[in-house]
């Protein structure tokens, strides 16, 4: 059995760490706050955008623009990954991780060639082990990010695929969708007709009237949607980040609760034992002496 000061030194260790888990869940919680503002403010944005875009390149020729062609034979494909740059947020990394990779091996297994743009530490980290090709990594871009770090990635990913070294591009990230709840999401934006295709079922083609032409203003958005949806995933693995490490530091606290619990039991147990024992000893003095 443990000593008393084994078990003490236990105790006052747990609940240090208690104190840690909590503070980190109340700053993960302010966290929460700000980065859900973001995502509920651009959300409808991005999604009237794809609506929208949808209904315009559904009626377009794959020639009016180059990120409307679909190609014959697919070679090479683009994969973007969004993790956070730290752990403690439970399996939320992992999650989207592995469904990057499953996305990764399985174009592989096709014959075709996977580069990958990692933003996140995270997915930095996961896909240097493998034999895909990082194209890109961002290790400590998910703490303060805004526009400007879509646009750059947008514009890599929109060179790629005019260029031809991209046949077809992915997005993977964590979707924000409750507290309880952040799925990894695998969006395929490119190439574009593609994706209009699938969205444009439910609804079916707005009548609209343009100015300027279509033609015009797809040159003008097609680059600006991809943007968009870079820039969502972004704002959406951050605000999930933040729900996911809450949602493990609570479950954590109360793992330190009921780990108190049980240490401060066996810390009785083990004094009430320590004092039978020094009792049994003075009692055999005492038969001794009496002897």
């Amino acid at each position: 059995m443990a000593s008393l000061r084994d078990v003490q030194n236990q105790i006052v260790g747990v609940k240090k760490t208690k104190q840690i888990t909590k503070a980190m869940n109340m700053v993960a919680s302010a966290k929460l706050r700000n980065a859900q503002e973001r995502i509920e403010r651009f959300r409808p944005y991005a999604d009237k955008f794809y609506e929208m875009l949808g209904d315009l390149a559904a009626g377009a020729d794959e020639s009016v623009h180059p990120l409307l062609e679909v190609r014959d034979e697919v070679k090479t494909v683009g994969i973007m990954v969004t993790t956070s740059d730290r752990g403690l947020c439970g399996a939320f990394n992992i999650n989207i991780i592995n469904t990057a990779m499953r996305l990764a091996n399985a174009k592989a297994a096709e014959g075709k060639a996977v580069k990958v743009w990692c933003i996140g530490k995270k997915a930095r980290d996961a896909f240097k082990k493998t034999d895909h090709e990082i194209v890109r990594a961002e290790a400590d871009a998910m703490t303060h990010f805004d526009f400007t770090l879509a646009a750059g990635v947008g514009n890599e990913l929109i060179a790629g695929y005019i260029d031809g070294e991209l046949d077809e591009v992915h997005i993977v990230f964590g979707e924000f969708q409750s507290m309880a709840k952040q799925p990894p999401v695998d969006l395929a934006v490119l190439p574009m007709a593609a994706a209009s295709e699938e969205e444009g079922d439910d609804g079916g083609p707005g009548d609209y009237l343009y100015e300027p032409s279509v033609e015009g203003l797809l040159a003008e958005l097609l680059p600006r949607f991809i943007k968009v949806q870079v820039y969502r995933g972004l704002l959406d693995t951050s605000c999930s980040e933040h729900a996911a490490r809450m949602a493990a530091m609570d479950n954590a606290t109360k793992a330190c609760d009921e780990l108190t619990d049980t240490l401060t039991l066996l810390y009785n147990k083990t004094r009430q034992a320590a004092i039978t024992g020094d009792l049994m000893d003075i009692v055999g003095g005492v038969e001794a002496l009496k002897g």
